[in-house]
């Protein structure tokens, strides 16, 4: 009850700070510029605080841990991957597109190709996008509220929705960038303080732990367990014969009492309770490693493993360069100087957080291993403290923990918001101040109701789900219009349908699957090695094909997006079309002046 007390506490103070920095920071928000942009103000160091805030979402802060967990060292991808984005972002993208004026994707692919039509397009998959990033947020913080006081996995959701849509209404891109700023060193300090902590607990008492890595036996319970199912149906494999207690329903049949499982898979229905004994084997969610030796080597699992690696490769080196919430956030640098010098500063950041829920995902092998049973390896980071410090200290870490987690679903959920609420409020609505606040109460509506209906998977297979979709549909877009003067908008539009319709045709399989035995293969689950190549071949092969839709000003835009800042090409659209008559003076006498020094 004691820890309780203290994680709400640590919640509850987390959430305060987060509406107080918002409230302070859309005190002087009352335009559209303000709410979309954030009057394209913001400095780089802070810029790559806010950025990396929002994105360390639920995937990072308990999903990369749990998939270590789960996983081994094949899970080192997605934490690789996340960092590694940011490179190719700030080779190939963040300073044009910082030039091309432009406030949202959709704008930059209407500024690039001249084409209204690809602007919709791209409308439609930045709302795909924002909304299959933010259901895992969302469904994460149900989990941990759940993990922390039993009550229902929805309310957490609801409660981060509310607290996320409040400040976002209240000032939108400029209320967010001090919350996410600060949240990304709350993060950081939530995971870090707890990982120092441990791991000198850990080499303090070695004799806790279940066996050495490099032991190429089972994994073993260190003491009795009871083991609940949750509300899904999880199958485990067993690869050494054991016997244990279970109250409830194996392969859909009722048990009650002993039970002996030999080499093989089993099905358990929500609410079925195992009871093993000290030593027992740790049955494994079906996928997973099963022993040790196999939990601490690469690619053990075949070809269809392989496969599965090189496109969550794809999906992560690439898809950051198409997810619409971090992109949002370099049309607020003043020039592409700054956004590629946030860039820069985003992937110091993100290594260094990278680190931490990596140990802990090693030391939750040890030390929790029926999270392998129930398949709730999310939870690793949120059950670890109290583990290894079964009193107070474990109990003020696990509320570090908690803190930090809310943080993460708060940072994150409030970029999707702000970025798919300008894309709505300007390219469905007319574009003013209530229509963004209009678009906010209804991404936030659709979050949480689907969040509610569809199953709670792992957070990083979701997200690396939207970073495939992204891969697929803007990285080929901003890559070819960026650097490739024979883009056109209808090549533009069937790369988008393809690649994008693609993905989210696996993505439908993929629920599907897990509510009928979990059958799709690697190449379903993660669609990227597939779907990235087609659609940047099915853009340029149309591009080629349709050549008299270049557009004729292509030179121009090109110009803009390449040439050095202080030739003054940068048009910021949001100011001609939202701004105030004094700003699109000077931004005329602006235009002036670049035109008097390019002659």
């Amino acid at each position: 009850m004691t820890a309780t007390v203290y994680s709400l506490t640590a919640i509850v103070f987390m959430a305060m700070v987060t509406f107080l920095l918002g409230y302070v920071g859309s005190r002087k928000a009352n335009t559209t510029p303000d709410f979309l942009v954030a009057r394209r103000a913001i400095p780089a160091s802070r810029n790559a605080a806010a950025i990396s805030g929002e994105y360390l979402s639920a995937a990072s802060f308990l999903g990369v841990a749990g998939l270590v967990l789960k996983d081994g060292v094949d899970a080192l991808w997605y934490p690789v991957g996340f960092t590694a984005g940011y490179l190719a972002l700030l080779l190939f993208v963040a300073a044009p597109l910082r030039r091309s004026g432009a406030y949202t994707l959709p704008d930059f692919a209407e500024a690039r190709l001249g084409s209204v039509n690809v602007r919709h397009f791209s409308t439609f998959f930045v709302v795909c996008i924002g909304v299959l990033y933010l259901v895992p947020q969302l469904q994460s913080a149900g989990l941990t509220l759940t993990t922390i006081t039993r009550l229902p996995a929805w309310l957490g959701g609801l409660v981060v929705t509310a607290i996320v849509v409040v400040n976002v209404l209240g000032g939108g891109m400029r209320a967010i960038t001090l919350v996410q700023a600060f949240q990304y060193w709350g993060k950081l300090f939530a995971i870090a303080a707890p990982t120092f902590v441990l791991f000198v607990v850990f080499l303090a008492s070695p004799n806790r732990a279940t066996q050495p890595l490099s032991d190429e036996g089972v994994v073993r319970f260190p003491q009795a367990e009871t083991i609940t199912v949750a509300e899904q149906v999880v199958k485990v494999r067993v690869d050494e014969p054991l016997r244990l207690r279970v109250s409830g329903q194996i392969n859909g049949r009722d048990a009650d009492g002993p039970v002996f499982w030999g080499r093989g898979v089993y099905e358990l229905s929500p609410g079925t309770t195992m009871e093993f004994t000290a030593g027992s084997p740790v049955p494994v969610v079906e996928g997973s490693p099963t022993t040790n030796e196999a939990w601490s080597r690469p690619q053990t699992g075949g070809i269809s493993e392989l496969v599965r690696t090189y496109s969550l490769i794809f999906a992560t080196f690439l898809g950051t360069m198409g997810l619409p919430h971090v992109l949002v956030r370099f049309y607020t640098n003043p020039d592409g100087k700054a956004a590629r010098r946030t860039a820069l500063h985003v992937l110091y950041l993100l290594g260094l957080f990278y680190l931490f829920p990596t140990v802990l995902g090693v030391l939750s092998k040890l030390y929790l291993p029926q999270l392998l049973v129930n398949g709730k390896t999310d939870a690793a980071v949120l059950m670890l403290p109290e583990t290894m410090l079964p009193n107070l200290g474990g109990q003020i870490l696990g509320a570090i923990v908690a803190a930090g987690a809310f943080a993460a679903f708060l940072s994150t959920s409030s970029g999707l918001v702000v970025s798919v609420a300008g894309v709505v409020s300007t390219d469905i609505l007319p574009g003013k101040v209530r229509d963004f606040r209009w678009a906010t109460v209804f991404t936030g509506a659709v979050a949480i109701a689907l969040a509610v209906a569809l199953p709670r998977s792992d957070a990083s297979l979701t997200v690396a789900m939207s970073f495939a979709l992204a891969a697929s549909t803007f990285c080929p877009l901003l890559v070819l219009g960026i650097w490739w003067r024979g883009l056109t908008w209808v090549g533009a539009v069937c790369g988008l349908v393809v690649g994008g319709g693609l993905v989210i045709s696996a993505q439908v399989v993929s629920v599907v699957s897990s509510y009928t035995g979990r059958w799709a293969p690697a190449f379903i689950t993660q669609p990227a090695l597939i779907t990235v190549p087609v659609a940047f071949a099915i853009m340029i092969v149309v591009s080629k094909g349709t050549r008299r839709r270049v557009p004729a000003d292509v030179s121009q835009i090109l110009l803009r997006l390449h040439a050095p800042d202080p030739l003054g090409f940068i048009r910021d659209r949001d100011v001609a079309r939202f701004g105030t008559a004094e700003e699109k003076a000077r931004m005329a006498e602006g235009k002036r002046r670049g035109a008097g020094r390019a002659r």
